[in-house]
């Protein structure tokens, strides 16, 4: 990782340990030994019983090395000194944080917090434009089924004169040009950077809600009308608690994953701190 401070250790072709300290300035560095921002006194190395290798190093704190980002790599020799490791893998996922003032280690084993952003970040654009794209699907062709109604609706009234229900008839009128409206809306669409696209979209959602809310109102003025069985009703109405449920949920993670974000910035400073690097470089065969 570029920028890293690093305590590298490996074993010579005579089986003793070195272990000495580097900074990686580039992503192909020479593994030279050099000094770090801070002083460490004393640096050694050795295998355990257990075949793991063990750095001890004497760090001189300051008030800005309180804690720091931790990072294990194992990668082969090359020409007697230290290779390019792989960046997959148990090298990809060996993460932590230590916090010198307390001792403690936090370990992230698995799936770094990196990793984790970065798969975060793919899914949510791929998903995005999938979404967006279904919403106006399901726009449009809730909309085809609605005209259609519409005219069926017209047609029942031709069929039937001298019978009126006003409230039924005025509420589909509304609904229509609503939906006509939201509809032929995605044609003036300003871009996301336009001054006037804040205004644009609280048009859209208010019209949007307005029509889900007519639309419902209507539903229930239908069942009046045809005077229908409460099985009807009832199961409507169970239909809207689920996707009441369904719109609740969706608001809250929505709501999480804004406020994660923010917090995410917030501790931006803390994340592009300063990281030590250990390495532990074995030779291959």
């Amino acid at each position: 990782m570029v920028g890293s401070q690093t305590l590298v250790a490996y074993q010579q072709s005579n089986g003793s340990m070195y272990a000495y300290t580097t900074q990686l300035h580039d992503e192909s560095p020479n593994m030279q030994p050099a000094g770090l921002s801070f002083d460490v006194p004393s640096i050694t190395a050795e295998y355990s019983s257990d075949g793991n290798m063990i750095i001890f190093a004497t760090l001189q704190l300051s008030d800005i090395l309180r804690s720091t980002n931790q990072v294990w790599q194992e990668g082969p020799m090359n020409g007697g000194n230290p290779g390019t490791h792989s960046f997959s893998g148990q090298n990809g996922q060996s993460v932590g944080t230590v916090d010198f003032v307390n001792g403690s280690v936090l370990s992230t084993s698995g799936t770094s917090s990196k990793t984790q952003k970065r798969n975060v970040h793919g899914v949510l654009n791929a998903v995005s434009p999938a979404w967006f794209y279904l919403h106006v699907i399901c726009q449009s062709s809730g909309y085809a089924v609605g005209v259609a109604g519409w005219a069926t609706g017209i047609k029942l009234g031709s069929d039937s004169p001298g019978v009126t229900y006003g409230t039924h008839r005025n509420l589909g009128i509304i609904i229509f040009a609503l939906g006509t409206l939201q509809v032929f809306a995605l044609l003036l669409r300003p871009k996301p950077e336009h001054k006037y696209r804040r205004y644009w979209n609280i048009y859209h959602h208010t019209v949007g809600y307005t029509t889900v809310v007519l639309s419902i109102g209507n539903i229930f003025e239908g069942f009046d009308v045809l005077d229908s069985e409460n099985t009807w009703k009832t199961a409507y109405i169970g239909v809207l608690v689920f996707l009441g449920v369904v719109t609740a949920v969706m608001e809250a993670l929505t709501w999480f994953i804004v406020i994660k974000r923010n917090k995410t910035a917030s501790s931006a400073k803390h994340a592009n701190g300063e990281h030590i690097h250990g390495s532990r470089e074995q030779q291959t065969a």
